[in-house]
C-alpha cells in the first residue's frame, strides 16, 4: 500500500485524545512508509496530520478546493498540494491518489467523505479498503446506525463488513493493508 487517504476534521474536537490518537496513527503510517493523502489544510486534525507526518519524514499530499484554500490556510511545505475547482473534484483526486481510506474523528464533511467511498466500494467502483478510526468511541453512533441498517434490510451484511473499524491505530493499519487480498478473493 503506497498511500492512505485520511478524512478528518478541520477542528480538533473537545478532547486532546483526538489529536493524540491522530499523531499515533500518522506516526505508524510513516514508520511503515505509507504516504498520506489528506484535505490540505493547516487547521484542526488536518493540521495535526500534516505536521506529524512532515516532522517524521513522511510523504504528504494535500488536496484542497480553491474556495477553502485561504480559509483553511493550505500547507505550503507538503510534498504535493493539489488545488481543485470544487469539493467533488477534491474527493475524486483524493480517491485517485490513495490505495485506502481512514476516517478519523471529524464533522459532517468527514462523514460525507467516508460514506461516499464506502458506498463506492459497495457498488464496486473501487476495491480500496475503508476504515473508521474509532477514537474514544467517537464512531459508536455511526456503527450502531450501520448495524441497524443491516437489521432493517437497507444494507447487506457484506457491504457493512466493508467498514473496517478499530480503535487501535496499529490494528487498523494492519487490517487495511491486508484487506486488498481479501477484496480480490471476494470479487473473483
Amino acid at each position: 500500500m503506497r498511500a492512505i487517504c485520511l478524512f478528518c476534521g478541520a477542528a480538533e474536537g473537545n478532547s486532546p485524545r483526538f489529536a493524540d490518537a491522530t499523531r499515533q496513527l500518522v506516526t505508524e503510517l510513516v514508520e511503515r512508509k505509507i504516504g498520506i493523502v489528506y484535505g490540505g489544510g493547516t487547521v484542526g486534525l488536518m493540521g495535526v496530520v500534516a505536521e506529524t507526518a512532515l516532522a517524521a519524514g513522511g510523504r504528504v499530499a494535500g488536496v484542497i478546493p480553491e474556495h477553502l484554500f485561504d480559509r483553511e490556510v493550505a500547507f505550503d511545505t507538503l510534498d504535493e498540494l493539489h488545488v481543485t475547482g470544487s469539493m467533488a473534484e477534491r474527493k475524486a483526486r483524493m480517491a485517485q491518489l490513495a490505495d485506502g481510506f481512514i476516517a478519523l474523528p471529524g464533522g459532517l464533511g468527514t462523514l460525507e467523505e467516508f460514506a461516499e467511498v464506502l458506498s463506492w466500494a459497495q457498488i464496486g467502483l473501487h476495491r480500496k479498503p475503508c476504515g473508521l478510526f474509532n477514537v474514544d468511541g467517537y464512531y459508536h453512533g455511526l456503527i450502531s446506525f450501520l448495524d441497524h441498517a443491516v437489521e432493517r434490510g437497507f444494507v447487506r451484511p457484506e457491504a457493512r463488513a466493508l467498514a473496517l473499524i478499530e480503535s487501535d491505530p496499529q490494528l487498523l493499519i494492519e487490517r487495511l493493508t491486508s484487506a486488498p487480498a481479501a477484496f480480490d478473493r471476494r470479487r473473483s
